[in-house]
C-alpha cells in the first residue's frame, strides 16, 4: 500500500522505517528540512537500536523516501499516519495540540480522493472526532475522508520491535459503514503482525484515545506505589527489594514495573499523565486528577530524596564536592534526556555548587549541547577519578560490569548510591564501599 508517515521524530521516522519493512511503499514528511534530508542519507537524529540499519536497508530498497511537501504526500498516499507530537504546554498540564491540528490543516486541502487518516499521537479524549470533522470540513474529498485511531505503545529502547510486534494493535473506528471500512483498511496495513497472531482490538474513538493514557497511567501509578512503599522502609528499616519480589508473585500484581528506585520520566509518562489529569479535571472526573496528582509528587520526590542522600554523605554541604554520575538519559539504550530524572538531579547537584562529572554510554553529546555546566566524561574511570560519591542513575547494562575492587583505587572516598537499585550491592560492600539504596538498609562498616 501507499502510506505517509506526517512527522519524523521519534515515533514517526520508527513508523515510517518499519512500515517501509513490512513492504510497503513510504513517503514520510517533516517541515523541518535538516532532519528530511539528515533522513534520507540514511541518519537517525536520535538514538535507537537497530532503527538506522532498518532506515537505510529500506532507503537501498526504493520502499522509503522523505519529503517537505504536504501536496506531494497527498497526492501520494492512501493512508495517512499522523504521528506528531503532544507535548506538554509550557506553564500547563494540557496537551499541547497545536502540532496535531497544524498537520491536519496542511494536509486536508490537498486531499482530493478517498483517504484514511491514522491517528497514532496522544490526544485527549475527543480529539480523534474533532480531527475528523475538521478533514471532512476542509478537504475537497470531503465525505470520503475517513479518521481510525491507532494509538502507539512504543517503549524507549524498544521501538522497532513494539512497532513491528506490539503486544496488541487498537484500531478506534466510528460506528457506521465508514469505520467498517476504516478497520478493514487498516487491518490490510498490518497484515503481516495480525496474521502473526498479535490482536487487534476494534472499538470506538473515544476508548480507543482513552487507551494509552489509561496504560501509562497505571504503569505510573505501580511505579510510584512502590517508590512510596521504599519511604515506608526506609522509616521502618525494612527491605523494599524483598517487599517487591514477594508481592510481584502475586499473579494479580505481578513483578514487573514493581522496581523501586529512582521513578519514571521520558517524554511520554509524565507528560501524558498529567495530560490525563488535565483532561479529568475538565470534564470533573475529580477521582483521576487527586490518583494522578499524588502518583506524580510521589515520582518527583524521588529526586529529591536522592540529592539529599548525596548531600548527607558528603557532610550536608555539597559545594565544590566531586560528584560522578553513571547515567544522564531517562532510561537506558536511548539518548533521551526529556523529564530524565538523572539530569533533573545533577541540576540540582550543580545548584548547590558541585562539581558533577556524568558519564552515559550514548547521551553525553545530547546533554551537553544543552547543558555545559557538567563535565562529560568518556570512560567510566574518567568520571570517577577522585569522586567523593557516586551515583548510579541510569541502569546501562555496562555499568553492572564495573569492578568496584578497580574503581575503589581511583575515587577520593568509597560511597556508592545505587539509586536504581540494579547493581550488586554486596560485591560493592564487600570490595569496601559503603552503599546506599532507595528502600533498602545502607551497607556501611
Amino acid at each position: 500500500m501507499r502510506v505517509t508517515a506526517i512527522g519524523i521524530g521519534y515515533l514517526g521516522l520508527t513508523h515510517a522505517v518499519c512500515m517501509a519493512d513490512l513492504g510497503h511503499q513510504v513517503l514520510a514528511i517533516d517541515v523541518d528540512v535538516e532532519k528530511v534530508e539528515k533522513a534520507s542519507r540514511g541518519e537517525t537524529p536520535f538514538f535507537e537500536p537497530g532503527l538506522e540499519p532498518l532506515l537505510r536497508k529500506n532507503l537501498d530498497a526504493g520502499r522509503l523516501r522523505f519529503t517537505t511537501s504536504f501536496e506531494e504526500i497527498a497526492e501520494f498516499g492512501e493512508v495517512h499516519f499522523l504521528c506528531v507530537g503532544t507535548p506538554q504546554k509550557p506553564g500547563e498540564t494540557a496537551a499541547d495540540l497545536s502540532y496535531v491540528y497544524g498537520a491536519l490543516d496542511a494536509l486536508a486541502p490537498h486531499l482530493t480522493r478517498e483517504v484514511l487518516i491514522v491517528g497514532k499521537s496522544t490526544v485527549p479524549v475527543g480529539t480523534a472526532r474533532d480531527l475528523l470533522n475538521r478533514a471532512q470540513a476542509t478537504a475537497p474529498a470531503g465525505q470520503d475522508v475517513n479518521l481510525l485511531w491507532n494509538p502507539e505503545f512504543l517503549r524507549e529502547g524498544y521501538a522497532v520491535q513494539d512497532t513491528l510486534t506490539p503486544d496488541r494493535f487498537v484500531f478506534g473506528v466510528t460506528s457506521d459503514e465508514a469505520g467498517r471500512q476504516a478497520d478493514a483498511t487498516i487491518r490490510e496495513v498490518y497484515a503481516t503482525p495480525l496474521n502473526s497472531g498479535i490482536p487487534g482490538i476494534t472499538m470506538d474513538l473515544e476508548t480507543a484515545e482513552l487507551v494509552k493514557v489509561s496504560a501509562n497511567s497505571f504503569l505510573a501509578t505501580k511505579i510510584s506505589f512502590i517508590n512510596a512503599m521504599a519511604e515506608m522502609c526506609e522509616a521502618a528499616g525494612a527491605d523494599v527489594i524483598a517487599l517487591a519480589n514477594a508481592i510481584g508473585i502475586d499473579e494479580r500484581i505481578g513483578r514487573k514495573f514493581l522496581s523501586p528506585g529512582l521513578g519514571f520520566g521520558g517524554g511520554c509518562l509524565p507528560k501524558d499523565i498529567r495530560a490525563f489529569r488535565s483532561t479529568a479535571g475538565s470534564k470533573g472526573v475529580d477521582s483521576i486528577v487527586q490518583l494522578l496528582t499524588t502518583v506524580d509528587e510521589i515520582n518527583l520526590g524521588r529526586r529529591e530524596r536522592v540529592t539529599t542522600l548525596a548531600r548527607e554523605a558528603v557532610g550536608g554541604d555539597l559545594s565544590g564536592k566531586k560528584i560522578a554520575v553513571l547515567g544522564i538519559a531517562f532510561k537506558p539504550n536511548t539518548d533521551d534526556l526529556r523529564d530524565s530524572p538523572s539530569l533533573d538531579i545533577c541540576k540540582r547537584l550543580v545548584a548547590e555548587g558541585a562539581v558533577v562529572s556524568v558519564h552515559d554510554p550514548v547521551a553525553n553529546a545530547n546533554a551537553a549541547r544543552s547543558y555545559p555546566d557538567f563535565r562529560y566524561a568518556d570512560s567510566v574511570h574518567e568520571a570517577l577519578a577522585e569522586a567523593e560519591v557516586v551515583l548510579h542513575l541510569t541502569e546501562w547494562a555496562e555499568f553492572r560490569a564495573i569492578d568496584p575492587v578497580a574503581v575503589a583505587e581511583i575515587v577520593a572516598q568509597k560511597v556508592l548510591i545505587d539509586a536504581r537499585s540494579a547493581l550488586d550491592a554486596d560485591a560493592w560492600h564487600a570490595a569496601g564501599w559503603a552503599v546506599y539504596r532507595p528502600g533498602q538498609p545502607a551497607k556501611i562498616g
